[in-house]
């Protein structure tokens, strides 16, 4: 949980590639997110790149022109692969020195910009990639704003279960479906409970929502049996990106008592390709806090650290755009910000709950925030929400309207970390489009 900054955050820094010098870029040097991807359509081996401006610089080819030594090198050595999961488990320490390593290739008055240009590729022609093999997806409930919604929509009458202000609630999800953005999402079918039917029945569902995430991908894991301290929690901890854990509500609806979500979560999972490390997100931890009046975390999590910088200034953003938005040209509508400085359990108390049983955590393990909430209407993170269970629905400048989502949909998730003084630090998109159910089963 270090907010210690390097040369790597100086907001005066400015690097040789053009386009991260430009105001609103995403990728600025002092961000330097990692991911895997090919050129477009060329049928490429898949290997690591990092973003800088509006392009993306293959770590295979610059590790070739050995451009730096020592630990560094020895990080970018482990990117000439089509994973990041060898520099994962390489831990903190070399992470920050291949950060520092590219900082220092990257930067205006590099001796050796010319030739390192080779190693770049427009991203407008790069494909990506998962950026590990995901063996294992957990899903967090981590925004009190979010539950105490949900909860009112299903049990008026005690919207938030006693156990939520003390317990980082969770599920474990489905790591096969998971998907990297531009990923077209099947209406999946379900059993749903017809309101006033007497019987279930098998049918596509027609309450299909998203939900607006962070993604935190793990980079070494512990071993079986060996907890990890709320103190040490980040360390384990490589990246984070967004995440939409695309929601069947009805399947779910019908579902989820006793044992929780299972159908109406496992078809689909979209995260954006760029993991932007927490080095790099440093500039712009805060505080972590409990209201006085809630109960406060049991020892195990909780810590000076965490009180100190636990928390992240971290806005978050959905947008839609339908098919006829797409065929006008017309650009996607924002339909909510939050920020993750909202959320009730932070990174670290995650992963501490997470394995105080003893739970091994693996490289490329993946866990979800859950949806983020904040306090005002406007910051809802899902549709469920932002149209009162689908009570109220939202008004489109295309004319149409919204309750769920319509097939040919398309949903944007965009993160940033932004501040007077500081670069801005992008997050790229996740998106994913809404295809229509398949024919119907003959069963």
């Amino acid at each position: 949980m270090s907010a210690v900054l390097d040369a790597t955050h100086d907001p005066q820094l400015r690097s040789w590639v053009s386009s991260a010098n430009l105001p609103g870029c995403d990728f600025p040097i002092q961000n330097l997110p990692l991911a895997v991807f090919r050129r477009a359509g060329g049928g490429e081996n898949f290997r690591c790149g990092v973003a800088i401006g509006d392009s993306v610089l293959d770590l295979g080819a610059l590790d070739m022109l050995s451009p730096f030594g020592g630990l560094g090198a020895e990080a970018l050595a482990a990117c000439g692969e089509p994973s990041l999961h060898r520099l994962m488990t390489l831990g903190r320490s070399a992470w920050g020195a291949l950060r520092r390593g590219l900082s220092e290739c990257l930067r205006e008055s590099a001796p050796r910009a010319t030739e390192l240009a080779t190693a770049l590729i427009p991203q407008s022609q790069a494909e990506f990639s998962l950026p590990v093999r995901i063996g294992n997806y957990t899903d967090f409930y981590t925004s009190i704003h979010h539950a105490t919604a949900v909860g009112r929509l299903f049990r008026p009458e005690q919207p938030l279960l006693p156990n939520y202000k003390w317990v980082p609630i969770a599920y474990h999800g489905r790591a096969s479906s998971l998907g990297i953005s531009g990923q077209q999402v099947r209406r999946p079918w379900g059993q749903v409970m017809p309101r006033g039917a007497g019987q279930p029945q098998l049918a596509p569902s027609v309450r299909l929502d998203y939900e607006l995430e962070i993604g935190v991908i793990i980079g070494c894991g512990n071993r079986l049996g060996s907890p990890i301290p709320v103190a040490a929690a980040e360390d384990h901890v490589f990246g984070l990106c967004l995440l939409n854990d695309w929601s069947a509500r009805d399947v779910q609806a019908w579902e989820y008592q006793p044992l929780g979500p299972f159908l109406g979560k496992s078809f689909a999972t979209t995260i954006s390709p760029w993991v932007v490390t927490l080095e790099a997100l440093a500039p712009f931890r805060l505080p972590w806090t409990r209201p006085a009046a809630d109960p406060q975390p049991l020892p195990y999590l909780d810590c000076p650290e965490l009180r100190a910088a636990g928390s992240l200034d971290l806005h978050l953003e959905v947008a839609l755009e339908s098919a006829a938005m797409r065929a006008a040209a017309a650009a996607p509508q924002s339909l909510a910000r939050t920020n993750f400085r909202h959320s009730y359990w932070s990174l670290a108390q995650m992963v501490a709950h997470h394995t105080v049983n003893g739970c091994n955590l693996e490289a490329g393990d993946l866990l979800g925030s859950g949806t983020q909430s904040g306090p005002a209407p406007a910051e809802a993170g899902s549709l469920l929400e932002l149209t009162d269970g689908g009570k109220r629905p939202l008004e489109l400048r295309s004319g149409e309207t919204r309750t769920f989502l319509e097939d040919g949909d398309r949903v944007i998730l965009r993160g940033w970390c932004e501040r007077q003084g500081r670069a801005r630090i992008g997050f790229g998109e996740a998106s994913g489009t809404v295809l229509a159910p398949h024919a119907a089963y003959n069963i």
